[in-house]
């Protein structure tokens, strides 16, 4: 396969790959480490890419496994969840602190997710796969990406809910 054949395949979700492992490691040089890993491995495979029915979810499942092992090294002492890819413009001053704190508040209640609800969520809500990609991804049966995806919203929802009614902390 031609580096150009092989760019037209993996271009389309390449930022959705480096999302996935910004979410699961603390850095962004680690996430970006972890990016070209994957790319790298995907090129070695690259003569038998074209076989695959969904190189997207096959390269996703790539970087979930990738991360987890990299977070079960030993190196793994300092890497934590982090999501910060939060931007929005034209708004007020005020509400940008908001919504900031908002989402650092989401982060935080996300890092305490068993990791198996913190991938669901962030595949199905962020990254916005439908529940037959992601249980193909995580190797999990469409009703328990349901469940895990339900418990994790409902425990950030709570959480949140907490939050607002008795102030920080």
């Amino acid at each position: 396969m031609k580096q150009s054949d092989f760019l037209k395949i993996v271009t389309p979700f390449q930022d959705k790959l480096f999302r996935m492992a910004k979410r699961l490691l603390v850095s962004r040089e680690e996430a970006e480490d972890a990016t070209q890993e994957i790319l790298l491995k995907l090129w070695s495979k690259s003569k038998a890419i074209s076989s695959y029915n969904n190189v997207e979810a096959f390269a996703m499942t790539m970087t979930k496994n990738f991360c987890l092992d990299r977070l079960k090294s030993r190196q793994a002492g300092n890497l934590k969840l982090v999501h910060s890819n939060y931007r929005e413009n034209n708004t007020s001053l005020q509400k940008q602190v908001e919504a900031i704190d908002s989402v650092n508040w989401v982060q935080r209640i996300m890092e305490e997710l068993p990791e198996q609800q913190k991938m669901v969520l962030q595949l199905r809500d962020i990254e916005e796969y439908d529940y037959e990609e992601i249980s193909e991804m995580l190797e999990m049966k469409p009703t328990a990406v349901r469940v895990a995806l339900s418990r994790a919203r409902k425990t950030v929802r709570e959480k949140l809910m907490e939050k607002h009614s008795y102030g920080i902390g």
